[in-house]
């Protein structure tokens, strides 16, 4: 008995350090897409922020890869708009809250909570993370250049 307790405790103990070497070697990807998804802005149509003024759902029959992730569009010609120049329509900070990344941290890009500033799409993690970022946008994006991709390795 004593043998099967000392057995189970080195088992426990092998398999928690395997668990925290592993944790360690996990980075967030470039790209946010949740824990179990690989859809980019959360399925929306990130060119429609720009063309229509307000985020709108993509469709599965325009669907293209980026950075790893999957990106919907709401029309062909959105889809080959986002294939011609992706970095001008993906989100910045790849969709991570905006205002996390301005402050050292990652966090969901919420895609009803988003700004174009400088003609950059940009998301916040709720609304009202959003209305602080609003308050003092430029010095959240210096900040967020500055923080960005480190926040993520």
């Amino acid at each position: 008995m004593a043998q099967m307790t000392q057995t189970i405790k080195m088992l426990l103990l092998m398999m928690t350090a395997m668990l925290l070497f592993a944790a360690e070697g996990l980075a967030a990807s470039e790209i946010y897409t949740g824990f179990f998804s690989s859809d980019a802005v959360g399925g929306y149509d990130t060119v429609a922020y720009f063309t229509e003024g307000r985020p709108v759902k993509g469709l599965k029959a325009f669907k293209t890869k980026y950075k790893g992730a999957n990106w919907y569009f709401s029309s062909r010609e959105n889809l080959e708009t986002f294939q011609d120049n992706p970095t001008r329509y993906a989100p910045q900070y790849g969709g991570y809250c905006a205002w996390a990344v301005a402050n050292g941290d990652t966090a969901k890009g919420d895609p009803l909570q988003w700004t174009i500033h400088n003609n950059k799409l940009y998301l916040n993690y709720n609304e009202e993370i959003k209305n602080k970022w609003l308050d003092n946008i430029e010095t959240f994006i210096t900040r967020g250049d500055a923080n960005w991709p480190g926040v993520i390795k």
